[in-house]
């Protein structure tokens, strides 16, 4: 039996269709996340909307402080790095001053629902014509992995090492919910990165959500479930499974919020 030389299987290879490459709209480059994180696959997403909607050369992206604080090094858009907290009100000045382009903000839960509360809720209230993508791990992740408003009850991290108490620091905050209810809102919803069918569901979620502001519809805002193995103190594998059985209840997935306008996109 022959077997095919190294040139061979190179030609062999190099004549295969293509069907997974990196988006335009990502760079390439090193990433700084650590195994397993969630932000990479929910970077990859977001690059993969703005490529199928054709929006590259017109979006801005508003960088957090946090993890992410380097999301402008991934992605191959125009970008902005807002104070801590201060992504929507950045973003909310930079829609207004140039209506045309697409903005969104990219957060996580520290920032986004600690010291950023009040900013995401007036963006919301006031229907923003922006967009969210909001990286809930249940923990801080940058810093250390203190408890974050979304850690879960019972959770243990460095500032809550006996775990979260519900009566001493109240209940995890449910942020979708609650902006679901606020009037300006046009889209919002909560969505996993624990599996590939989930995944393929957020990506969906992330394109209404763009074409919720292209429509000029109001504030969109996706919330994704995601994994931060290494303040969690686990393997990859196991932080999956671990938001599947332990956040996923408490955090249920799915469209909390969509106006007629944006089921008709």
């Amino acid at each position: 039996m022959a077997v095919a030389k190294p040139l061979e299987l190179y030609a062999e290879r190099a004549e295969m269709e293509v069907i997974y490459e990196r988006p335009e709209a990502l760079q390439d480059v090193p990433t700084h996340y650590c195994p397993g994180c969630g932000h990479g696959i929910a970077h990859r997403l977001v690059a993969e909307v703005i490529d199928e909607l054709g929006i590259r050369e017109q979006t801005i992206g508003v960088a957090p402080v946090g993890c992410a604080v380097f999301a402008y090094k991934y992605f191959n858009t125009d970008f902005a790095e807002a104070a801590h907290g201060r992504a929507p009100a950045m973003a909310t000045g930079v829609k207004r001053l140039m209506p045309e382009h697409v903005v969104f903000t990219y957060q996580g839960d520290g920032d986004l629902v600690s010291i950023g509360m009040a900013e995401i809720m007036h963006a919301a209230s006031r229907g923003e014509k922006i967009t969210t993508v909001f990286i809930n791990n249940a923990i801080y992740g940058m810093t250390g992995g203190q408890m974050a408003p979304t850690t879960l009850e019972g959770m243990k991290t460095t500032s809550s090492p006996f775990g979260r108490d519900s009566e001493e620091v109240g209940q995890p905050i449910k942020m979708a919910e609650i902006l679901a209810g606020l009037p300006g809102s046009a889209y919002i919803a909560r969505r996993s990165l624990h599996s590939v069918p989930e995944i393929r569901k957020a990506r969906k979620a992330i394109l209404t959500a763009f074409k919720a502001q292209l429509a000029g519809l109001g504030f969109s805002l996706v919330e994704l479930l995601s994994s931060c193995p290494t303040n969690w103190g686990m393997k990859p594998p196991e932080a999956m499974a671990w938001i599947e059985t332990n956040m996923v209840p408490y955090y249920p997935l799915g469209d909390f919020k969509v106006l007629d306008a944006v089921k008709a996109l």
